[in-house]
């Protein structure tokens, strides 16, 4: 018998005055699973994602966590934005030390805690740096940390890797694939990149021009641990058309 979702979207929708974001969007996250939102620019991925932080009212439908309604947002769920939204007068452990305090009320259990996480994203020797000294890529480093340290029900990512250069971003998706891949929670997140996709979820959600519903659900047939070798595997150029022609034909 499969596990409950972790994450249900029912039949959201979402309005922005006279103009509608999403459309009766509804799909499911299971424990330790990770759901890709593609689709074209516009198509309202964001405003779901949002409305899954408790950043966004939705006009109707529900969204739950482990069952309870979200109405607001909550440590039970981390987001990772792409312009990283560090605080810039906080030094790399600072920035991920925010938010500990709920679940850590020691002092040395935070420290530890940082330390830690300071390791998995290889900032060793950054830990008092201050985000204006580090490169896109580290600066992202951190905030996925930071995300990640309190130990969230459900993750959230924004196009992170959107800013970052070809190849950082790469290293950036196979270093978050083993991080995930470490965590029982669920992940969302959301990106215009096929590529991208394929190496991070492991379900993509395919929605369609403004206002956003979902075209297609499409099961990851790479399976986990995943990393940019897929792109040189007989099935890949398949899978990606088939992506490709899907966003194709919804944008005309």
């Amino acid at each position: 018998m499969s596990a409950p979702a972790k994450l249900e979207i029912r039949e959201v929708s979402i309005s922005f005055g006279s103009v509608q974001a999403a459309d009766r969007v509804s799909f499911a996250v299971a424990p330790g699973e990770t759901v890709c939102l593609l689709g074209p620019s516009g198509c309202g991925k964001s405003s779901v994602l949002r409305a899954v932080a408790g950043f966004v009212r939705t006009n109707s439908g529900e969204i739950l966590v482990d069952g309870r309604p979200v109405t607001a947002p909550g440590p039970d769920r981390g987001m990772v934005f792409q312009e990283y939204a560090l605080f810039p007068w906080q030094t790399v452990a600072n920035n991920i030390a925010f938010g500990l305090r709920r679940r850590y009320p020691d002092r040395a259990q935070r420290d530890a805690c940082v330390r830690s996480w300071v390791g998995k994203v290889k900032l060793e020797g950054f830990e008092h740096a201050y985000p204006k000294q580090l490169s896109g890529g580290m600066q992202q480093r951190v905030a996925v940390a930071r995300a990640l340290a309190p130990d969230p029900q459900v993750l959230l990512m924004d196009e992170p890797f959107g800013a970052l250069d070809a190849q950082t971003r790469v290293l950036m998706q196979e270093m978050l694939e083993t991080l995930i891949a470490e965590s029982r929670g669920a992940v969302v997140f959301v990106t215009h990149d096929i590529d991208e996709a394929l190496i991070v979820g492991d379900t993509l959600c395919i929605m369609s021009k403004r206002p956003g519903r979902i075209l297609e659900s499409f099961r990851n047939p790479f399976p986990r641990p995943r990393s940019a070798h897929i792109f040189e595997h007989a099935d890949y150029g398949p899978a990606k058309a088939r992506i490709f022609e899907t966003i194709r034909r919804e944008i005309g």
